[in-house]
């Protein structure tokens, strides 16, 4: 009696134990849809449907005005039409644009309008200019390393005029550069040098999400504070939507640490917004910098599987160059800054063990604001001046008439030109897209890859052994000509056959993907694909 009476009590516990663990679950799921929906990120998706909303009941009403509105919008088409056409902007935007407006005229044309009277970006755009002009100082280039260089290599000597005059970054010698063929690779160097820092730390990263790779660098960084090293931290403010709290840099605040977000996301219909700080940048006592695809996120070293395996790549350079990553930064960090910066407290200290038989390094930024398409003009010198080959890396292919023509071109001139792509991608309507462009370039003899473990998100140019760029920079619009960028040019240093040797590595785990490939695809991929091409500027 006693036993079952034990047993009883027992089964009613396991009862109550599971209806106590539904119980449980069902208050996260609760709390987790309170806070989902009572959210920050919520509240401004709903302001933003209400302004369109209230934009589409204003239209609506003017119906009853049909004729009158159909001949006003008529001429107001035509001439905004042809403002377009005569406007200094890519052909393929102009294009997107064009039949946005003819498609659906009203919203179309006041889209368009609106996109073009900005205030944040023109304000951002001419802080950044009078930055520019502020930093150039200590930006000026030797011109007697241009004209080491142009015994070496005219068309070099050619580029780093330009992106020294008409970019404000100066080409340097002096300058080790190490090459990170993996994410792990880039996390366990990064935080050696952390811990090494004595006097500053500058971070300026696109994505940061709380997980291994950023509550490692964070206690770091916490650590360093402590010592007195002053660190300054920015992110882009697309992380507020999902991965970060929105007053996450008043968190970093309380630890010491100088924080902020670049463009917050706000429930208010601007274009500033489109505009995302896409750089991966760190730099420590001005004598060492990071750049490259990788950001503060696991799955970037591979702890947390998305995609597959995550391939992505970075560089880590020395000497002389990394004055241009940390006046970058400056620049960027002083956009809504009213005090002067004390740019002399974070130059690069002369490095003597450091030779002038590394060639050449130039790092170097991008803005959309500029009028000066940097990124895409490196890409297309390498294209232009190569030799032998043309090796890429690249995590998306939407491309404007330039890059297909210099890259169809390449390949006709008997350059070998390979690009190697993800095989699992990341977004769906980003790879239909790019899949429309592979036809046109394998018939042009570009050798197209997929990469068949996972997602490859590296940014790689390199050429000949002896030319590489590795950076942030995308072949795609939004990279080319919505986003701020970074990259690094390197000529002549050892470092370009450690990235060739990676690229070939790679290729190894690559399939060969064939016209006889894309004939077989799904027709609703393929036509989504050049359905979405059309608009693929503005996507």
């Amino acid at each position: 009696m006693a036993a079952s009476f034990c047993q009883l009590e027992k089964a009613n516990d396991k009862i109550e134990g599971k209806r106590g663990n539904r119980m449980e679950v069902k208050k996260k799921t609760k709390k987790g849809i309170f806070h989902i929906v009572f959210s920050r990120t919520a509240l401004v998706f709903l302001l933003l449907i209400f302004q369109v909303v209230l934009l589409f009941e204003m239209f609506t009403s003017l119906v009853k005005y049909a004729p009158v509105m159909y001949l006003l919008l008529l001429i107001l088409g035509s001439a905004v039409v042809i403002y377009i056409i005569n406007r200094k902007e890519n052909p393929a935007f102009k294009m997107s644009w064009i039949l946005f407006v003819m498609a659906i005229p009203i919203v179309g044309m006041l889209f368009y309008l609106f996109t073009r009277v900005q205030i944040g970006t023109r304000f951002i755009g001419k802080r950044l200019q009078d930055l520019s002009l502020e930093t150039k100082p200590y930006m000026e280039q030797d011109e007697e390393i241009i004209e080491d260089l142009r015994v070496s290599k005219p068309a070099n000597a050619n580029l780093a005029h330009y992106m020294s005059r008409q970019a404000g970054y100066p080409i340097k010698r002096n300058t080790s550069v190490k090459y990170f063929p993996l994410g792990e690779d880039k996390f366990e160097q990064l935080k050696t040098e952390l811990r090494q820092a004595k006097k500053f730390i500058f971070m300026e990263y696109f994505i940061v999400e709380q997980g291994i790779m950023w509550d490692s660098i964070l206690e770091i960084l916490e650590e360093k504070v402590k010592e007195g090293v002053e660190v300054r931290f920015m992110y882009d403010g697309m992380c507020c939507i999902a991965l970060l709290p929105y007053h996450y840099p008043e968190t970093l605040q309380e630890k010491g640490i100088k924080c902020k977000m670049f463009s917050p996301i706000k429930p208010i219909l601007s274009t500033h917004q489109n505009n995302r700080d896409h750089r991966k940048i760190c730099v420590i006592d001005g004598h060492t910098a990071f750049t490259g695809g990788i950001n503060l996120a696991d799955e970037y070293i591979n702890q947390k599987e998305r995609f597959g395996h995550w391939k992505d790549t970075a560089v880590m350079i020395k000497g002389d160059a990394v004055q241009n990553f940390t006046i970058m930064f400056l620049q960027m960090w002083n956009v809504t800054e009213h005090q002067k910066e004390d740019y002399e407290k974070y130059l690069t200290p002369v490095q003597e063990e450091l030779h002038r038989e590394l060639g050449y390094v130039l790092p170097y930024g991008d803005s959309p604001f500029d009028n000066e398409n940097i990124g895409e003009q490196v890409y297309l010198h390498i294209l232009n001046h190569a030799k032998k080959y043309v090796h890429i890396m690249t995590p998306y292919l939407i491309l404007d008439n330039e890059m297909v023509t210099n890259l169809t071109y390449a390949a006709k001139s008997g350059i070998e030109v390979i690009i190697i792509m993800p095989h699992i991608p990341d977004k769906w309507y980003a790879f239909a897209v790019a899949k429309t462009y592979y036809e046109e370039l394998i018939e042009a003899g570009v050798q197209i890859y997929e990469y068949t473990p996972g997602f490859v998100h590296a940014k790689v140019f390199v050429s000949d052994d002896d030319t590489a760029t590795v950076g942030t920079i995308n072949l795609d619009y939004r990279s080319l000509y919505l986003h701020f960028e970074c990259g690094t040019f390197i000529y002549n240093n050892p470092v370009v056959w450690n990235i060739e040797k990676d690229f070939q590595e790679t290729l190894k785990k690559c399939q060969k993907v064939s016209v006889m490939d894309l004939r077989t695809r799904g027709t609703v991929m393929t036509v989504a694909g050049r359905v979405l091409r059309l608009i693929a500027p503005l996507m």
